[in-house]
Formats: C-alpha cells, structure tokens, sequence
C-alpha cells in the first residue's frame, strides 16, 4: 500500500509542478523556488513529516523534501543550540546535499557549454 501512497502523493506534487508551469506560466526556476519554500513552511507548520510518514518516497523525493531537510536541520539544531542553531543546523543536515550541488554543477561546467 506504500507504494500506492507514494505513487499518488508524488504524482500530486509532480501535477502542481506541472500545473504551474503550463496553466499559469510561472517560469520553471520559480516552481522550484515554490517547492522549496512550501517544503520549508509545511514543515514549520508540522504538516511535512506526516505527509513523509504517509507517502514515502512520494514525498522524499520531490524538491519539496530539501525545503523539509533545510527546515528540518534548523529546528533541530535550534532545540539543541539556541539561537546559535539558526546559523549552523542548515548545513548538518543539508551538508552533503550542498556539497554535491556544488560538484556536480562544477563538474557540469566543465563538460558542458551555457547557452546565453
């Protein structure tokens, strides 16, 4: 039944992708922008993890998630750390995905030409 969850949680987070992209035109850097940010305040809110619990990877892997990691790392390092966490919980959790960004985009400018 996981799988069914997750097949139609991602898929509804994929159609709202779409959706924005071709109904209302919204360029397709600022969908990815949307996702992160509503990835970031569902789970401010406390409504991500459930929505995790519920789908699995259907909501682990959309763009959403890095919203929820971010956010994620935030509070938790705020609980631990006080007001210092809200400098340094974004990078333990989110760390290594920072990190392969940045690889993989320099690695990406050096086999590939930008179009300007």
């Amino acid at each position: 039944m996981i799988l069914v969850w997750a097949f139609l949680i991602g898929g509804a987070i994929c159609l709202i992708g779409q959706v924005l992209i071709d109904i209302f035109r919204i360029p397709p850097a600022h969908v990815m922008v949307i996702f992160v940010m509503a990835g970031a305040v569902l789970t401010a809110l406390g409504l991500y993890e459930p929505l995790i619990e519920v789908a699995g990877a259907g909501a682990t892997v959309p763009l959403s998630n890095f919203g929820y990691v971010l956010t994620q790392g935030i509070l938790d390092a705020l609980r631990r750390e006080g007001w210092f966490g809200l400098l340094t919980g974004v990078f333990e959790m989110a760390g290594g995905a920072l990190a392969a960004a940045v690889v993989f985009g320099f690695f990406g400018a050096l086999f590939f030409r930008p179009r300007g």
